[in-house]
């Protein structure tokens, strides 16, 4: 009828307008929209989980102990979020919540798609955004790369995500970093957040990732204080095993220790020392030289042994304390002289003799104190800057 053309007119300019008006799904709005569902999820979602599982939670977020065994590390399926197997619909989920995208990304996949990355701490591993990871197997520097993945239900969405531990390397050692993505609801991966990363300033820092674990809806991270690297070895480092959650937004740490303390493994040592006297020159032309070592431990533990080190230089053993010193045993670095140890509290002294040839002394002399266990493992000392002494040569 003509009387209904205005109104026509009407309803195609609003559709014109409206669908001038909608955004296409880009990148952003992709993130956007899995956030949202994730907090709808979580939200209608809670009150059932907590009366399940809030005191199994609470439990397994406190304890400090690594996980038991392989079997444990895979998430325990939680009957709110499993799908019924029979006809009956799942009551925990709002009949109007899409169902969460499935995280599961293979190392393969992991490897092939262009990541924005975290940033990293204290290193120079530029690369953060639209980066293609290398295996980890690279020799190549400051570009990140793929050490492992694990899988679990981080977010409480009911389905997979993706941890991947992230390794950067500069020069022997690498900065470490555990990372979380997802899928959006296009099925293209997203960066959920980063869990952990090594090089954090303060006394709860770690230098090492060693193992990375899902259970329970929780993250949970195997640390260590030190890297072995060059010449550090390995039983220097601690290990210390971290639970982190997803609040929404950001992982943080729920449980496990927040910071190392004291390595109760290590005791304070000093060294000094009395000049070496050297006497008169034989018929040949050669010198006898004698110096006196003294140390003293300052606690709290009792050292098993200590060496002195870099003796060489000042001639060939002629008597005195030589005798205390252990043969050499075929390994590397063997020290001038692993003797007897020191208790807390108690000083020792050492006299060693040698002998010199008539070309003399080399110049600044020096001896260095290392703390040995009885297994023949040396330790670094709580306070090294009195480790050294140089020594003064009379004539």
């Amino acid at each position: 009828m003509p009387e209904q053309d205005p109104l026509r007119a009407r309803f195609a300019a609003y559709r014109g307008d409206v669908t001038d008006r909608i955004d296409g799904p880009g990148p952003d709005a992709a993130r956007r929209t899995l956030r949202r569902r994730r907090r709808a999820t979580v939200v209608t979602g809670a009150v059932a989980v907590a009366l399940v599982v809030a005191p199994i939670a609470a439990v397994a977020a406190l304890r400090d102990a690594p996980p038991p065994g392989p079997s444990t590390l895979t998430p325990t399926a939680e009957p709110t979020w499993s799908p019924s197997p029979g006809p009956s619909p799942d009551t925990s989920r709002s009949p109007s919540s899409p169902a969460a995208p499935d995280g599961r990304i293979t190392e393969q996949q992991l490897r092939a798609a262009a990541l924005d990355l975290p940033a990293w701490a204290g290193r120079n591993c530029a690369d953060t955004t639209r980066v293609t990871l290398l295996p980890a197997t690279t020799g190549e520097v400051d570009r990140p790369y793929l050490i492992s993945v694990t899988h679990g239900d981080v977010d409480a969405d009911g389905a997979t995500e993706t941890l991947a531990l992230l390794g950067c390397r500069i020069g022997e050692a690498s900065a470490k970093q555990v990372v979380a993505f997802d899928r959006d609801a296009a099925g293209r991966i997203v960066t959920l957040g980063r869990v952990a990363r090594t090089h954090e300033e303060g006394d709860g820092g770690f230098e090492n990732v060693r193992a990375v674990a899902v259970a329970d809806g929780k993250v949970r991270v195997q640390v260590a204080d030190i890297q072995p690297c060059c010449s550090i070895p390995a039983y220097w480092a601690r290990q210390q095993w971290r639970t982190y959650g997803w609040d929404g937004e950001r992982f943080a740490q729920t449980g496990g220790p927040t910071t190392w303390g004291r390595d109760s493994r290590l005791t304070d040592l000093a060294i000094s020392a009395g000049p070496f006297v050297l006497g008169p020159a034989d018929e040949r032309g050669r010198f006898q030289g004698t110096v006196t070592l003294t140390v003293i431990n300052r606690g709290p533990l009792d050292a098993d042994r200590v060496a002195f080190q870099q003796m060489e230089a000042f001639g060939t053993p002629d008597g005195g304390d030589w005798d205390r010193c252990e043969p050499a045993r075929v390994q590397p670095e063997w020290p001038s002289c692993l003797t007897e140890g020191v208790p807390a509290g108690e000083r020792r002294s050492w006299t060693f003799r040698f002998r010199l040839g008539p070309e003399g002394l080399q110049a600044g002399l020096s001896v260095w104190l290392v703390h040995y266990g009885t297994d023949y493992r040396y330790w670094p000392d709580l306070t090294p800057g009195d480790n050294r002494v140089a020594v003064r040569v009379d004539r």
